[in-house]
């Protein structure tokens, strides 16, 4: 039983990334895979359905759409305003051609530790990359990465107080803040950085010798990729926000002044550290613990309150300075709010997909053959998210399934070891941002079509800057952790 149980795991995870990277809708794809995996183990199927899939999917959309919804919400009203593009243009007149890769990296950096979602700052990057690329002549190849590390990197999964859903997902089984682990968080942005900037210069530095220009490639539009369905399906299951969303609206016409514009992303940062490290722990919450109330903590849900009432206050900043430049104000939020539905909802089905994968009896086979794995369980859970995030194509995805099957493991075991949970969160976060990042992960896909490249020119240097820079920092997030514990 237990042979056939495992079998029908591996086919039915086989047949849901087969299927989706071809471009199937996770929405069918998920509740099909698991009652694959539940037919092999002979278990029940619509009740694995009904309950366990649903269940867990629905818990997963109780916890966190909030931020999908809020983030989406926010990142459209920042680029139809048109204040995402006036910090890029900024950026541009303060850096110039001369830092060229910087100005992107930076820019990048900026807007998405803010808050705006990936996709957003992707089409307004793109543009901005290309124009100080070309004009500093700087291979075409190289705008990818140089997106990838300002956008994808330490800003998602390190740097502490980021709103990422990646940096949410780990606080109600963990009982942490976004601030989890600061010091070690700042150490593995810096890594992150130094290293990503230290390949996209030699890179740029070998291409100045061998008289490479900025060279051929035809950009995607807004409009295709939005309207291109199989490369809408890997996104929505990758990241945070709809492509299909993009082109909905109005923008400005003429975008706010850099200071006004960046007022927002400095109201999510300020709102979120008051609300994690002051207000939320000055109130009385000890109703949280009645029934009515779903019997939890303020450690359980105090984060993603955080990040929330950060994310409303922003929304409400965009609309005070920025009111008159939105033209179409209705269409704007419409479409902000439709950008985190399929999202949210592709996730949720992985998630549940996960659970159902959990419940079967073979699963303690695998569990074993994690838990086991040498060096602690500051490996094991870098281990089991990077795989999964890999396998899944998808960090938040495989974050909730590993952290759903194995966070209370993974607590006991650090309290035996003497270790905090805020370095267990840091440590999941960071895994399930490195290994997600393969070929067929929407993001990058979406992100080569927008900049004219392909995987054959750009790739390596994404897997420098998005891959190799994260393992070095998980690698020293675990040593130092491991020896000084989390600060």
């Amino acid at each position: 039983m237990t042979a056939a149980g495992l079998l029908g795991i591996l086919i039915g995870l086989g047949l849901l990334i087969w299927l989706a990277f071809r471009g199937w809708s996770v929405l069918l794809l998920a509740p099909l895979a698991a009652v694959v995996a539940a037919l092999f183990s002979r278990e029940p199927l619509l009740a694995h359905w009904t309950q366990t899939f649903m269940n867990s999917a629905a818990g997963f959309l109780g916890q966190f759409f909030p931020l999908f919804l809020l983030g989406a919400l926010f990142g459209k009203l920042m680029e139809d305003s048109g204040s995402v593009a006036s910090i890029a243009n900024f950026m541009t007149q303060r850096f110039g051609p001369k830092r060229a890769v910087l100005a992107v990296v930076l820019a990048g950096a900026l807007v998405t530790y803010g808050g705006v979602s990936l996709f957003v700052a992707f089409f307004v990057l793109a543009p901005m990359a290309q124009e100080l690329f070309r004009a500093a002549g700087i291979p075409r190849r190289l705008m990818p990465g140089t997106i990838v590390l300002g956008t994808s990197t330490f800003t998602m999964s390190a740097l502490p107080g980021t709103p990422s859903i990646q940096n949410a997902i780990p606080m109600p089984f963990f009982g942490t803040t976004p601030f989890a682990a600061p010091g070690l968080g700042i150490l593995a942005s810096l890594i992150m950085l130094g290293f990503g900037l230290w390949w996209l210069n030699r890179e740029e530095a070998i291409a100045r010798k061998n008289g490479e220009g900025f060279g051929d490639g035809a950009p995607m539009s807004p409009d295709h990729v939005a309207n291109d369905e199989k490369l809408r399906e890997r996104a929505t299951t990758a990241r945070e926000f709809d492509p299909a969303e993009i082109t909905h609206g109005a923008t400005a016409g003429a975008p706010p002044a850099a200071i006004v514009a960046a007022l927002p992303l400095m109201v999510v940062i300020v709102v979120n550290l008051a609300m994690s490290l002051f207000i939320l722990p000055a109130l009385d919450t000890s109703f949280l613990s009645e029934v009515r109330w779903g019997e939890t903590s303020l450690a359980a849900v105090g984060g993603v309150w955080a990040v929330i009432t950060a994310l409303a206050c922003a929304i409400v900043t965009v609309l005070a300075t920025s009111f008159g430049r939105l033209p179409s104000l209705r269409t704007t939020m419409d479409a902000g709010a439709n950008a985190a539905v399929l999202p949210a909802v592709s996730v949720a089905s992985l998630v549940g997909f996960g659970a159902v994968v959990a419940a079967m009896p073979a699963f303690a086979v695998v569990r074993d053959a994690v838990l086991g794995i040498g060096g602690g369980p500051l490996v094991s859970l870098a281990v089991a998210t990077n795989v999964l995030a890999a396998l899944t194509g998808s960090a938040s995805g495989g974050l909730t399934i590993a952290l759903d099957a194995l966070a209370s493991t993974y607590l006991t075991r650090a309290a035996e070891a003497g270790l905090d949970p805020a370095l267990l969160h840091r440590v999941a976060v960071i895994g399930a941002g490195t290994l997600d990042t393969l070929p067929h992960n929407g993001a990058v896909v979406t992100l080569l079509a927008i900049c004219g490249s392909t995987h054959r020119d750009s790739y390596l240097d994404i897997v420098m800057v998005g891959i190799v820079g994260a393992l070095v920092a998980l690698v020293a997030v675990i040593a130092l952790g491991s020896v000084a514990g989390s600060f």
